[in-house]
């Protein structure tokens, strides 16, 4: 009995190779030795057939790990062989493998073929300042997809032609081959299962009818928008085939660092300076909100350093929910002079002995550790 080829040999690839490795090999070796290719050609039928053998062990993990261990001796208990499992096995590897190719097999792949295909859906990010999220706007969004050739208007064929009736498949779309006592069926490899061919393809996009294009879409950013919110925008992804209709356009948004507000939720947080008198005595403060409106603020006296006054509504709008807003978070940062005059260090000394005078006579050791 002569020795059968080595499995990895036949479709070409290294031993370590994986899955995806494996399949693209099959394809290539297939449809290179595919009957419907060679016919009358009983080496290239062989051939085929020792491809689609080699396959189905390979790419069963089990199978192939006891080829691996032991050779394809010891897959004779184990229900390996290609054909010689019988046609089911071969039906399964082929439609699997062949599927996204030619839309399926075995007479499924016609209608597949012609089925409308929904587009692709695409990502843009944006960047907008704080103000704009607060406001919302409206923003011209540039970016590439895939639309309809502009030169041939998604015919796929040159100006004064059309299609014909695919000679390959005579416009039934199918093809049908024997293979020892069985016959197959599968999508036409020329025509793709449509059952016709273009005269003369459309030189701008070779006959597909879509070109690769920019598109500029206006894209409305809603008030109140978050970092990292995600928009959807329909049917502004790629076109599909078969009219099978727009992907959509997906818009996640970035806000722009804002140099005197911090944003918290829907809060937005501002520090400010005061002195010691307006921390001490309390006072009222202007401030300017997000849209540098004039806003006041009460600093209550006593206020401690880090102090935090909430300003209601006057922080981001809430998103999804209009005329409610955040608040307005103002934290006290309390400043001391690095340098004073003589007049005010004489004043802060007598301040300071007042305290002295009013509060207890220990000293400041005896009043931490006494």
């Amino acid at each position: 009995m002569a020795q059968k080829e080595d499995y990895y040999s036949v479709l070409g690839v290294d031993r370590n190779a994986d899955q995806n490795e494996l399949k693209r090999a099959y394809r290539k070796m297939a449809m290179k030795y595919h009957p419907d290719r060679n016919p009358g050609n009983p080496e290239a039928e062989e051939k085929f057939k020792n491809i689609n053998e080699a396959f189905e062990v390979l790419s069963n993990p089990q199978k192939r790990q006891i080829y691996d261990n032991y050779g394809a001796e010891g897959l004779n208990g184990a229900g390996a062989g290609g054909f010689h499992g019988g046609f089911s096995g071969f039906e399964d590897i082929f439609s699997s493998v062949f599927g996204d190719m030619f839309g399926g097999s075995f007479g499924g792949g016609a209608a597949r073929a012609r089925r409308p295909q929904r587009g692709n859906d695409l990502k843009q990010e944006v960047e907008v300042s704080l103000e704009e999220a607060y406001s919302g706007l409206e923003m011209e969004v540039s970016y590439n997809r895939v639309d309809t050739c502009d030169v041939c208007h998604g015919t796929g064929a040159q100006e004064g032609s059309g299609r014909k009736t695919c000679p390959t498949c005579r416009g039934s779309g199918v093809v049908q081959f024997s293979q020892g006592f069985f016959s197959m069926r599968q999508a036409c490899p020329d025509c793709g299962g449509q059952g016709s061919i273009l005269e003369k393809p459309c030189k701008a996009c070779k006959g597909t009818g879509r070109q690769r294009s920019k598109a500029n879409l206006k894209v409305k950013i809603p008030a109140g928008v978050r970092e990292g919110i995600v928009l959807r925008v329909p049917n502004g992804g790629d076109i599909g085939t078969n009219d099978g209709g727009y992907g959509d356009l997906y818009i996640e948004t970035h806000i722009k660092k804002h140099k005197i507000f911090q944003r918290d939720g829907d809060d937005l947080v501002l520090e400010i300076p005061v002195s010691f008198p307006q921390a001490a005595l309390g006072a009222a403060v202007k401030l300017q909100n997000i849209l540098k409106e004039e806003i006041k603020v009460i600093i209550p006296e006593g206020s401690q350093h880090g102090k935090v006054i909430s300003v209601e509504g006057q922080g981001m709008p809430v998103l999804g929910k209009a005329g409610k807003k955040g608040n307005l978070r103002v934290v006290l940062n309390v400043e001391i002079p690095k340098k004073l005059t003589s007049r005010q260090k004489k004043i802060i000394e007598e301040l300071s002995q007042a305290f002295e005078e009013e509060g207890s006579k220990k000293s400041l050791f005896e009043k931490l550790f006494g």
